[in-house]
């Protein structure tokens, strides 16, 4: 079996850097006789926009991909995201955190010599909300973030997944907890005006759309330990990772959502083919 998706935000143009996600996932699925899924990812309710959604679907039907319908909102799967933060908390391993990110970038201000600054999520979380020992009670209606060390402790193994790609610097499957501690620190999972984060939503997903296959750019390669991690709390199978290369510009940066100049919707206006995308590609 083989299933895999494709699971864009609607905050913006669909640009090369997603044809070529969306395309490399399409074609490996029907290389394997198996299912390419659409998913939305619009947590993120003050950005996402019905316009930008219907833009998506208009692209990616006119690059000749297909999908099965109903198509997967994050947006109406809020109660399960809230059941696996329970069980985490359960566990014992959240604990609610008031931090701001200008509280976090002043507590970081003046690191220790060597010590990383940027995760996954950004700056790396210094920790200051962090309890001594797990907090009891109902889970509160808060920020909520993973304790990163009793959290390893609690899975009692190192998290591992296949990777058929690479990250950026040629990185395997392999995860060493230490390295989890301080190159990723304790992520938040539970967002103010969000419910989830995106780490804890995609491995819900990932799950119970049972997807074999993720195949995303190398830019996710870091936080896929974290979504490792949390299959294994959870109980969850961990899908075969394929971390591909990013589409670059001119000046060797990776595109992004502003770089509208790149946008399908732009190539579609001046009168290129989907052939002419795949050609630009390398597809």
């Amino acid at each position: 079996m083989f299933i895999t998706r494709f699971a864009p935000s609607p905050t913006g143009p669909l640009h090369l850097g997603h044809a070529y996600s969306a395309i490399l996932a399409h074609d490996s699925a029907a290389r394997e006789s198996g299912t390419f899924l659409l998913r939305i990812d619009d947590l993120d309710q003050t950005r996402s926009r019905p316009e930008w959604e219907a833009q998506i679907f208009d692209d990616l039907s006119w690059l000749g991909l297909s999908w099965p319908q109903p198509v997967l909102r994050q947006s109406d799967r809020l109660p399960l995201y809230a059941n696996a933060l329970e069980t985490l908390w359960d566990q014992g391993l959240l604990y609610p955190c008031s931090c701001s990110r200008a509280d976090i970038r002043a507590a970081v201000s003046a690191p220790q010599e060597g010590a990383p600054l940027q995760g996954p999520d950004g700056l790396i979380y210094p920790g200051t909300c962090r309890p001594a020992h797990p907090p009891s009670g109902p889970m509160p209606d808060s920020p909520l973030r993973l304790d990163m060390a009793r959290a390893l402790a609690h899975l009692g193994r190192a998290p591992a997944f296949t990777e058929t790609g690479a990250g950026p610097d040629g990185e395997t499957g392999l995860i060493t907890p230490s390295t989890m501690t301080r190159t990723v620190g304790d992520v938040a999972l539970a967002r103010p005006g969000l419910g989830a984060s995106y780490h804890l939503s995609v491995v819900v997903d990932d799950a119970d759309q049972q997807i074999t296959h993720v195949i995303r750019g190398r830019d996710l390669f870091s936080a896929t330990q974290i979504h490792v991690l949390l299959q294994g709390l959870l109980g969850l199978p961990t899908p075969i990772y394929h971390h591909h290369r990013l589409i670059r510009d001119d000046a060797g940066k990776r595109l992004a959502k502003r770089d509208d100049a790149r946008a399908i919707a732009g190539y579609r206006a001046e009168g290129k083919t989907p052939q002419d995308i795949r050609a630009m590609l390398g597809l």
